[in-house]
């Protein structure tokens, strides 16, 4: 019988200061607030329209707090831990084509909803130069309550396209 002896690796001893940058990034990769969101790539007349929206949104929606996901970009935002996500002009969808879609009025702006396959609603601006599409929790899948923090600021910087 024939014994074979393997050979562990040796332990790697790491200084205080790379420790300490090891322990930084994985505090700042998995327990990030929110997960990438797609960046839109609107024309630079849609993304002047968004840079203003971005400066007029509110720091809470529904109680949650202001958290912008990554990448940081003018064209997105979000409120807590990507529970409620904001991006600004994106394409128009193909769903505002159909005469049974449903909308909603939100103090002055109107959206139409999509109900997406994990159940969260989102929700696009409509009769507007720009699109912004807003995604909500499940809990707000028949009820459009949050839309109302984000007209005034639609409305101040998002022009009609009537």
């Amino acid at each position: 019988m024939t014994t074979s002896r393997r050979r562990l690796p040796r332990p790697v001893f790491l200084g205080p200061s790379a420790a300490l940058v090891l322990m930084a990034v994985a505090g700042c990769s998995s327990g990030d607030a929110s997960a990438p969101v797609t960046v839109p790539t609107p024309s630079s007349e849609a993304a002047a329209y968004c840079r203003a929206l971005h400066k007029e949104l509110p720091s809470t929606v529904a109680g949650q707090e202001r958290s912008d996901p990554g990448p940081g970009s003018d064209l997105t935002a979000g409120w807590g831990d990507g529970e409620i996500v904001l991006r600004c002009g994106v394409p128009r969808p193909a769903k505002m084509d159909d005469a049974q879609s449903k909308a909603v009025d939100a103090s002055g702006v109107n959206w139409m909803l999509e109900q997406q396959e994990d159940g969260r609603p989102r929700f696009t601006t409509t009769f507007r130069k720009v699109y912004v599409e807003v995604t909500l929790p499940v809990a707000y899948a028949h009820d459009a309550t949050p839309l109302a923090a984000f007209a005034p600021a639609v409305r101040k910087t998002v022009p009609n396209s009537l």
